[in-house]
C-alpha cells in the first residue's frame, strides 16, 4: 500500500480495527480515488478602490458602504432566522428528537437524489445517536444510501482509544448495515499534513461522481447532514478558540499539529466546509458546557468558535438543561 500519494485515499474504510475484540471481524476495504485536476470555480469577486475622489464618486462610495452594511445586515438576519435552539429537560428525550431529525432527513435526501452524506465528530455526540441503531429506525432508514464522513479526526490507529473512528465503529457503525465502501476513514498511516490532503482529495473525487454536492452559493462542498458536538471551551471539530485555523477560508481539509487538548495531531474540515452543510445540529449537554453555549447563542464575551457555525438551509442547537442553564 502506497503511503505518500495525496491523490489517492488508500486508508482502510469501514475495516475491523487491529488487534481488537474479535467482534471487529469485517473485511479490509480500500477506495482508491481518481486524481481531481478541475478545480471548483471560485464565486466570489473581490472589488478595490484605487483612488477615492470628491464629489459623485464619494456620494457613489457612501452608497456602497450603505449597500454593504445592508447585505451584511441581511445575511445576519437570515442565519438567525436559519437557527433554532432546542432545550429537553432529559437528554434521553434529546436523543430521542435527534434520531427522528437525522432520519427525516435520511428520507428525504434519499427520495431526492439517491444518496445521504452524513459527518460526525467524535465525543458524547456518537452516543447521543444511540436511538438510531434501534426500532423503528434500524430497520426503516436506507442504511445502503448513506455516505459517512468524520468532520475530524486524530492521527492514531484506528483501534486507539482516542480514534473518532474507533468511537463510532463501536457505538454505531458495528450495529447498522452502512455499506463498507461508504464510509470514509482517513489513512491514518500517513503524516497529519498528507492526511488532510488524502481526505480533501476524496471528497473533491466524490463530487466529481456526484455523491457529494458543491453549495452554490460557496463553492464549498455540501454535506446534507453535519452532526456536531462542542467542548467546554466552544471549540467544535479541532477548531480551537483563537487557534489561526478558525480564519481558514480556502481549502477544506486541514492539519493541526499543536492541538491544545491531545493528541496533538488530528486533520479537521473548515469552516467554510462546516457552513455549507445542509442542515447542521450541533448537540450539547452537560453544565460543564453552558458557559460556552451562553457565549456561543448569546454572543457574550469572547465568543467560541461553536458561535461561527451557520448552515445552508437550518442549523438546530440540541440542548439538555444543564447546558442551557446559561441562557
Amino acid at each position: 500500500m502506497a503511503t505518500s500519494s495525496c491523490c489517492s485515499l488508500r486508508s482502510i474504510l469501514f475495516s475491523s480495527p487491529t488487534n481488537l475484540r474479535s467482534n471487529y471481524s469485517l473485511p479490509k476495504y480500500h477506495l482508491t480515488c481518481s486524481p481531481f485536476s478541475s478545480s471548483t470555480a471560485s464565486r466570489f469577486e473581490s472589488y478595490s478602490v484605487s483612488s477615492i475622489g470628491t464629489g459623485s464618486t464619494s456620494r457613489k462610495l457612501s452608497h456602497t458602504r450603505r449597500k454593504v452594511l445592508e447585505v451584511r445586515s441581511m445575511a445576519t438576519t437570515t442565519a438567525e432566522e436559519k437557527k433554532r435552539v432546542e432545550i429537553y429537560d432529559l437528554e434521553e428525550n434529546l436523543a430521542v428528537d435527534l434520531a427522528k431529525f437525522t432520519a427525516d432527513l435520511s428520507d428525504k435526501f434519499c427520495k431526492e437524489r439517491g444518496a445521504f452524506t452524513v459527518v460526525v465528530s467524535g465525543g458524547s455526540l456518537i452516543k447521543s445517536l444511540r436511538k438510531l441503531v434501534e426500532s423503528p429506525y434500524a430497520d426503516s432508514i436506507d442504511w445502503a444510501r448513506w455516505h459517512f464522513f468524520w468532520v475530524d479526526e486524530r492521527v492514531v490507529p484506528k483501534d486507539h482509544d482516542d480514534s473518532n473512528y474507533k468511537l463510532a465503529y463501536d457505538g454505531f457503525l458495528s450495529k447498522v448495515p452502512i455499506p463498507a465502501g461508504n464510509v470514509y476513514a482517513i489513512n491514518e498511516s500517513l503524516s497529519a499534513e498528507a492526511a488532510a490532503d488524502d481526505y480533501e482529495t476524496c471528497l473533491k473525487h466524490l463530487v466529481k461522481t456526484n455523491i457529494l454536492r458543491v453549495s452554490e452559493t460557496t463553492g464549498f462542498p455540501e454535506f446534507d447532514l453535519m452532526l456536531l458536538g462542542m467542548g467546554p471551551d466552544g471549540h467544535v471539530a479541532s477548531l480551537f478558540p483563537g487557534h489561526g485555523l478558525c480564519n481558514e477560508n480556502k481549502k477544506w481539509v486541514v492539519s493541526i499539529t499543536d492541538s491544545p487538548k491531545p493528541p496533538s495531531e488530528r486533520i479537521t474540515f473548515t469552516f467554510p466546509v462546516i457552513n455549507s452543510s445542509a442542515h447542521v445540529a450541533l448537540v450539547v449537554c452537560g453544565s460543564g458546557k453552558a458557559e460556552a453555549v451562553q457565549a456561543a447563542l448569546k454572543k457574550t464575551g469572547t465568543v467560541p468558535p461553536a458561535g461561527s457555525v451557520s448552515a445552508e438551509e437550518e442549523l438546530v442547537w440540541f440542548l439538555d438543561k444543564p447546558a442551557s442553564s446559561k441562557l
